[in-house]
């Protein structure tokens, strides 16, 4: 064969011998480390959320208060309107007393005067009557003016603030998204480190098998080279197996003897709404009112409105959603309890369903439990 041929050949063995690395899995350290960085993302993002409701919650009050301003600014409206066409009316039976029943009624007053300083006096007090109607008629006008300009700039202001809380909302809910990614990335991390830890385990209890089967060769071999003693050995070892094997039963006896027992308990709240029945009848009472912001009755309800009333009976605010937030959660919710969110709250009726106050242009009605809520107990 040639020296070509020949270098061939080797070429190819050694190529045949080359093994592809194999990555080492990561080790527990190191899992560890890469468990912490994300529950410190966890952490960051949790700290985001708690900043986030506490704007929503500062948001809600606003437009409770804003809802509330426009109620107020209708009613003053309406009282406005009301003395714009009382004071008109008024004018018009004046000016038909003075001229619809003749030209001759103003005249007359004027020159049936006893001197020209009467007739000066009955002049101006004409000319009054007219200034007074005309300033006493301009005055409601522009009140009526500036309270429907009010209305308006408040209705502006209340849809700015409704779409800021849709923003808000949606970020939540981003967030939400991503707590909840990230946690299930913890928790796999969690199983890993406990597969690395079994690995590590099972190698430690092979290297621990492989250097006591050494240690039995070598054993053995001593004791082909010593059989007498091997036997006596043998023997010997064979008496002690047999107290072992009697010192262990009674070990194992005396142990399942004074094993204790153990028994777990419940931390999360449950149990029946007392007031329940009362608090939906309620809900159900105030089926088809308007949602109005800043309303909690009688006639029109926002959402925390409309809970607040179910939950005490009269025309009162408990709080706003994220107030309910802050109440007890119960792991078996019963009818009667809250449902909630930071941005919306219902009163929950059983069957995965609830009555609420949805948003503006709507009603109070009946509907599934969002996802996401919470139940919470006052």
């Amino acid at each position: 064969m040639n020296k070509h041929g020949i270098r061939l050949i080797t070429a190819v063995v050694t190529s045949s011998m080359i093994v592809t690395p194999v990555l080492a899995a990561p080790s527990v350290d190191d899992l560890k480390k890469e468990k912490a960085a994300k529950q410190n993302e966890v952490s960051s993002l949790q700290s985001q959320l708690t900043t986030l409701m506490g704007k929503v919650n500062t948001l809600e009050s606003e437009l409770i208060q804003t809802g509330e301003d426009i109620t107020k600014a209708q009613s003053d409206l309406v009282v406005a309107q009301k003395k714009e066409k009382e004071q008109y009316a008024a004018m018009k039976k004046r000016i038909k007393y003075m001229y619809e029943a003749g030209n001759d009624s103003a005249f007359e007053t004027l020159v049936t005067s006893d001197d020209f300083t009467d007739l000066l006096s009955k002049a101006e007090y004409v000319q009054n009557v007219h200034s007074y109607d005309r300033k006493q008629l301009q005055e409601y006008v522009e009140t009526k003016q500036q309270i429907s300009d009010l209305k308006d700039s408040l209705e502006k202001d209340q849809k700015e603030l409704e779409s800021k809380q849709v923003e808000y909302e949606k970020q939540g809910d981003n967030l939400n998204n991503l707590i909840t990614s990230k946690s299930s990335e913890v928790a796999n991390l969690d199983s890993e480190i406990q597969a690395a830890a079994e690995a590590a385990a099972r190698e430690a209890a092979e290297r621990a098998a492989r250097e006591a089967a050494a240690s039995n060769h070598n054993a053995a071999s001593t004791s082909n080279r010593n059989n007498t003693t091997s036997n006596r050995n043998n023997t010997t070892s064979s008496s002690t197996a047999t107290s072992n094997r009697n010192n262990t039963t009674s070990s194992s006896s005396a142990s399942v003897a004074t094993k204790p027992s153990h028994s777990s308990s419940s931390t999360t709240t449950s149990g029946t709404n007392a007031n329940g029945g009362s608090i939906v009848s309620r809900a159900y009472s105030q089926l088809g009112k308007p949602y109005v912001w800043g309303a909690y009755g009688p006639n029109s309800f926002d959402c925390s409105g409309f809970v607040s009333y179910c939950l005490t009976g009269s025309y009162t605010r408990l709080g706003t959603t994220l107030t309910f937030m802050g109440w007890t959660r119960v792991s078996n919710p019963q009818p009667g309890d809250v449902v909630t969110t930071a941005t919306h709250c219902g009163i929950y009726i059983g069957n995965g369903q609830m009555i609420h106050a949805p948003h503006t242009g709507d009603v109070v009605k009946v509907g599934p439990v969002q996802s996401g809520m919470i139940y919470v107990r006052r």
